[in-house]
Formats: C-alpha cells, structure tokens, sequence
C-alpha cells in the first residue's frame, strides 16, 4: 500500500455495476493503493505519482469484465476514496 485509502465509500451505481460483473470493490482499492492506475494516459499516470509524494488528489480507472468503467479517487488529504462511475462524478 503505497498511501491511506481513509474511509473507502462506493456509490450505488458503482456496487451495482461491480455485482453485475461479478467482481469486488477490495480488487480495485488493491490495485488503486498499490499504484496500478488502470487505463489513465501517460500524463495523469505521472500526476497520480506526483500526487502519491507531495499530497494531492489520485485517480485511477479500470474496466470491469462486463465493459462497464469505474473510477477510484483518493481525496488529497487521504481521508477518503470512493468508488464511482464516471457519469457520477
């Protein structure tokens, strides 16, 4: 783990498009904490590794198996990461 998560939220829409692919929000918040960004560019690849050593906001974004997309985003004070769909942002 490579930064606090804080306290781990998820929308509804999120949950729901996880049960349906049949996966767990702990998958992602594992690879969020651990530094795998997901399917970011390049540039927002280097600013999550900026933002890991100097405090502020990290976002990653995967793919689920059923093709549905979720973002996880930790809050730069690390109080918090919440699991959510893109149209929810």
């Amino acid at each position: 783990m490579r930064f606090s998560l804080g306290q781990t939220v998820i929308t509804p829409g999120a949950q729901r498009a996880l049960e349906a692919a049949g996966q767990t929000p702990l998958e992602f918040l594992t690879r969020h904490s651990a530094g795998d960004w997901g399917e970011v560019s390049r540039e927002d690849a280097a600013e999550n590794e900026l933002s890991v050593g100097k405090g502020f906001r990290i976002l990653s974004a995967y793919t689920l198996k059923n093709a549905d997309r979720i973002w996880v985003i930790t809050e730069a004070d690390r109080s918090s990461t919440c699991i959510l769909l893109p149209e929810e942002y």
